[in-house]
């Protein structure tokens, strides 16, 4: 398992990080035995980071890591997120004081290596987004997050890069976070551009994997399956779109198209956007969700193979040029 550097907090990471989450869900859906076993055979790779959240099957992620994590060797790190309700936004220090005392209990340790703002970012608190008053303004955020991190109760702090893009961007800027957690897959690269065309028809991200490696901000990769449009695998009820122009059927539409371009040369097509996020050295680490433990066997072999060639890559450009028509 090679590791990258951890943005400006220069912690050594695993190329692959274990994702909690509800998509891949094997960490909350799985019998104890599975969950077990998933976390036993990742650490025995090499991967020592888990990254979960407090709204993951309402909190069972972060139980079935705090009650596993323990009989692990070596423990990996541990990072979690909250989210505010719009009725936490009078008293935001409370409220994520009450979120992280909540998170480390379930979790089963008094300290964190990285806790991050769940929330969708945007210029107003419209739609369950954060605005920047609440983020950076007094009270805020950053403040509150700040000063749990010189407390030493949390040791980074970092933020999910969805909402509005220029909000995102305005995040990483501001230089006050460690880490984001980027938006970033084979049917859409855009984080990764300087600027997108015109006629781009997903949310467009470009300037945002620039800006991190600009200001020291790790950039964790997030959604590299597409929300599971790119294993080929069946819909198992569970997809969210995240971003603009994600919608569900149209991602499979696309992952289709991405598979008859470049075909089953370079692994199975979750292996394959396994490689493609590989290939983007500006990534600190690609968290990878699970359902299955040959979905781990899959996700190793893959990293193991390493980046997509140069063969592979180039084919992509003008896919996404034609908005991946044959």
């Amino acid at each position: 398992m090679k590791s990258r550097r951890f943005g400006r907090m220069g912690w050594s990471v695993s190329e692959l990080v274990i994702g909690g989450g509800i998509v891949g869900g094997i960490l909350i859906l799985k019998d104890e035995a599975t969950r077990r076993a998933a976390l036993e055979r990742a650490t025995a790779a090499g991967i020592n980071w888990i990254d979960t959240a407090a709204s993951y099957g309402n909190g069972v992620s972060e139980e079935t890591i705090g009650r596993l994590r323990p009989d692990l060797s070596p423990r990996p790190m541990i990072s979690t997120k909250f989210r505010l309700a719009p009725g936490d936004l009078g008293d935001i220090p409370a409220a994520i004081e009450r979120a992280l005392a909540a998170s480390l209990q379930r979790l089963r340790i008094d300290r964190i290596e990285l806790y991050q703002l769940h929330n969708a970012l945007g210029e107003t608190a419209a739609e369950g987004r954060l605005a920047p008053e609440h983020v950076f303004g007094p009270r805020g955020v950053v403040e509150t997050l700040e000063r749990l991190k010189e407390q030493g109760v949390i040791k980074a702090i970092g933020f999910t890069a969805v909402g509005e893009s220029r909000a995102c961007l305005r995040a990483v800027e501001s230089g006050r976070f460690d880490s984001a957690q980027v938006y970033y897959n084979i049917l859409n690269p855009s984080a990764a551009w300087e600027r997108a065309p015109a006629d781009w028809p997903a949310q467009d991200f470009s300037g945002l994997l620039a800006a991190c490696a600009r200001h020291g901000v790790a950039a964790m990769n997030i959604r590299v399956f597409a929300g599971g449009a790119l294993t080929g695998a069946m819909r198992h009820g569970r997809e969210v779109a995240i971003t603009d122009g994600a919608e569900p059927e149209r991602e499979l539409a696309r992952a289709d198209a991405v598979h008859r371009a470049l075909g089953d040369s370079h692994g199975s097509r979750a292996q394959t956007a396994l490689r493609f996020a590989l290939a983007e050295p500006r990534l600190a680490c690609i968290v990878v969700g699970l359902h299955e433990l040959a979905h781990l066997d899959a996700a190793l072999a893959a990293q193991a193979a390493g980046p997509l060639p140069e063969s592979a890559l180039s084919r992509l450009p003008a896919l996404w040029a034609r908005d991946f028509r044959d």
